[in-house]
């Protein structure tokens, strides 16, 4: 019996779920947080089918109707129209944005496509044809090339007595484009410096190999001989990033508070950016400035499709001035009478 199906997050949720989220930790290869999210999709959607199909008593609160007894007889009776109900749903009553939605298909054409393919149980997928709601493609929010170099000469990291880790990030995070995550779970051993690379874990376990330019490298060597070798006691002897006090691994909420700490004395806060943001930047200004190829760009980021890559190829304002610039008839005025 798997410590997953036996978590008390999971214990109200019917068996095959439970079964499912199983697999797509172990076998998928999917993140516990991952399993989390689905988890909550799939109990508020069967809460719903009950009280949608009058299967509970109405006076009981959407929070406490129980689930548990959802066995295969009842789901083989879902059909699309349920799930189109359910949408409706929480678009109306949940205000669930299109990007909400579309993470609740998705975990319930997972979850369905697991009991047809899978397990067999049922012989017909009933949302099949289930499809994503639209989503609004907006550009991504990046700093310019001022932006970001003001950001890497911000008092912060000169005054800070780990100027050279916080700096070393900030680096990273511009030229390499890497996640959160990824920038977290560095290991020493991960980094070739006498080959200028880096290999990133990155979503669902996916090993990638990044290479360095000279200001990667240079903040990398400075960061490890003049800051961590100098920490007392090492912990975490494995990790990059370490903190001065507990020699422990930095975690996530840290590396967000060096953020924007630094982008608050760079005159760059309230103005929506993050350390995600630092990766559209890097993203961007490669692809604007840098002129990478979109696949390479795919590879570098670690997407796993190139249509997500695809966004950072909005062209910048400047270029379409110029192109408005050059249009033939933008010197023609009106005559003015003698």
């Amino acid at each position: 019996m798997s410590t997953l199906t036996q978590s008390q997050e999971y214990q109200d949720l019917p068996d095959l779920v439970r079964q499912y989220l199983f697999y797509i930790t172990t076998i998928k290869n999917r993140s516990p947080r991952t399993a989390s999210a689905y988890a909550i999709d799939l109990r508020n959607f069967f809460k719903f089918y009950k009280v949608y199909k009058k299967l509970t008593a109405d006076n009981v609160d959407f929070e406490n109707i129980q689930i548990d007894d959802i066995d295969i007889k009842l789901i083989k009776k879902i059909k699309l129209l349920d799930v189109y109900e359910y949408l409706n749903f929480v678009m109306k009553e949940k205000n669930n944005s299109a990007k909400a939605r579309a993470r609740k298909v998705s975990s319930i054409r997972g979850f369905f496509k697991y009991l047809t393919v899978n397990l067999c149980v049922i012989k017909e997928n009933p949302v099949e044809n289930l499809e994503m709601p639209s989503l609004k493609k907006s550009i991504p929010k990046y700093l310019s090339i001022d932006e970001s170099k003001e950001l890497l000469k911000t008092k912060s990291l000169s005054k800070s007595e780990n100027k050279f880790r916080d700096y070393c990030i900030l680096t990273l995070f511009l030229n390499c484009g890497m996640r959160l995550s990824e920038l977290v779970n560095i290991d020493l051993g991960d980094i070739k410096l006498e080959t200028g690379s880096l290999k990133l874990l990155g979503k669902g376990n996916k090993e990638r190999v990044v290479f360095l330019n000279d200001a990667c490298i240079s903040s990398i060597k400075d960061y490890i001989e003049k800051e961590r070798n100098n920490v007392k006691v090492i912990k975490d002897t494995n990790a990059l990033f370490l903190s001065s006090r507990t020699g422990k691994r930095i975690g996530a909420r840290q590396i967000q508070k060096i953020v924007q700490a630094s982008l608050r004395d760079a005159g760059l806060s309230g103005k929506g950016y993050s350390p995600h943001k630092l990766r559209h930047t890097a993203a961007t200004l490669l692809y604007q400035h840098g002129k990478v190829d979109i696949l390479v760009l795919k590879e570098l980021l670690g997407h796993v499709n190139v249509g997500t890559t695809e966004i950072y190829t909005h062209i910048s304002n400047d270029l379409i001035k110029e192109a408005v610039v050059k249009n033939p008839l933008s010197n023609e005025k009106i005559k003015k009478e003698e």
